[in-house]
């Protein structure tokens, strides 16, 4: 009790901090205005980490579908050299003007910049861009993602911000196929990215994911929160320095969790999860190939202690030079099981 006391004075703390930075910035000049209730966006980013410091130490608040008794995690550390909020996202002082409903890009190589969407996006064309944008979504009871750039071809989205307006369990921050992603910032959806084939995502930061009790897509069950999850027939999926942190999340599943041949990744900060990659041929009923983990530095936030977890028929092409962050001693050889 006395734990919980403390975490809700820094709740109160931080919150307090943030409501004298919100006064004292205004509004940029031709920022259109925020729908009734939402902060200004600018102000939103630009006291970013003290609104995640305060949710994190002590949310007095439950989301839906949590335990009102559940225990609040600190918030997590991120190592100096990788990804985190002041590092990824929209950077602070960009004006930013807000869309209102779902928006559908069909035209190839547009460039969209400094925008807010209060709807869901879907991308259908050919090398569209997306710079310095706030996704947020809107309710819902379908399972979607706040961008599907699925079926368009070389979408290229950099230091934007996924998060929703209204988590729920149907909401998953972008279901990716041919697509770049740079310095993003993903939270608070129930999975970060749902990669198909030509996926890379880069120095981005994917963390406090939102987990729920019930979830339709899993019979009822609890929601099987990864921070990012391939897909099996899918192919050249790439994870490259970015922060996948899922450790302060009630009861994930996987930082990663692939069943896509070729996989990459490489250099990265991982963290939580059953085990914290877990790469897994059973849904291809065939051996999974060309499956390369290297270079990464793993916390010590698995529920099973279990940095890799391979099933029988997955092949491990490369797995040198990963360790434990804390000690910089490597990492015990993959589990491997079904």
């Amino acid at each position: 009790m006395a734990r919980t006391w403390s975490y809700v004075v820094a709740a109160v703390a931080a919150l307090a901090l943030v409501v004298a930075v919100a006064g004292e910035l205004t509004e940029p000049a031709g920022q259109a205005e925020s729908p009734a209730g939402q902060t200004a966006e600018s102000a939103e980013k630009a006291t970013d980490q003290a609104k995640k410091a305060a949710d994190q130490a002590g949310q007095a608040a439950e989301q839906p579908g949590q335990a009102a008794d559940q225990a609040v995690s600190p918030p997590a550390t991120v190592p100096a050299g990788f990804p985190d909020a002041a590092s990824t996202g929209v950077p602070p002082g960009t004006t930013l003007t807000d869309v209102a409903g779902d928006q559908v890009f069909a035209r190839d190589g547009e460039v969209v910049e400094g925008k807010v969407f209060y709807g869901f996006v879907t991308v259908t064309a050919r090398g569209v861009t997306f710079r310095k944008c706030v996704f947020r979504g809107g309710p819902t009871e379908e399972t979607r993602p706040l961008v599907d750039s699925e079926h368009a071809r070389d979408t290229v989205i950099e230091d934007s911000e996924f998060y929703p307006t209204h988590p729920s369990p149907s909401i998953d921050g972008i279901w990716a196929g041919h697509t770049k992603i740079y310095r993003s910032e993903f939270r608070g959806t129930v999975d970060g990215i749902k990669a198909h084939t030509g996926t890379l995502v880069q120095d981005s930061y994917i963390h406090d994911l939102s987990w729920f009790a019930s979830d339709p897509d899993q019979g009822g069950e609890s929601t099987h929160n990864d921070g990012v999850q391939a897909f099996a027939e899918q192919r050249g999926v790439t994870l490259r320095h970015n922060t996948i942190d899922v450790s302060t999340t009630e009861d994930p599943n996987a930082a990663v969790q692939s069943s896509a041949d070729d996989l990459r990744v490489e250099d990265n900060y991982l963290d939580g999860g059953a085990c914290v990659v877990n790469i897994d041929h059973t849904p291809l009923g065939r051996p999974l190939t060309g499956q390369r983990v290297t270079g990464n530095r793993f916390g010590r936030g698995s529920a099973y202690d279990c940095p890799i977890l391979l099933s029988t028929r997955a092949e491990l092409r490369a797995g040198s030079g990963n360790v434990w962050h804390d000690s910089g001693d490597p990492i015990p050889s993959p589990e491997q099981h079904d």
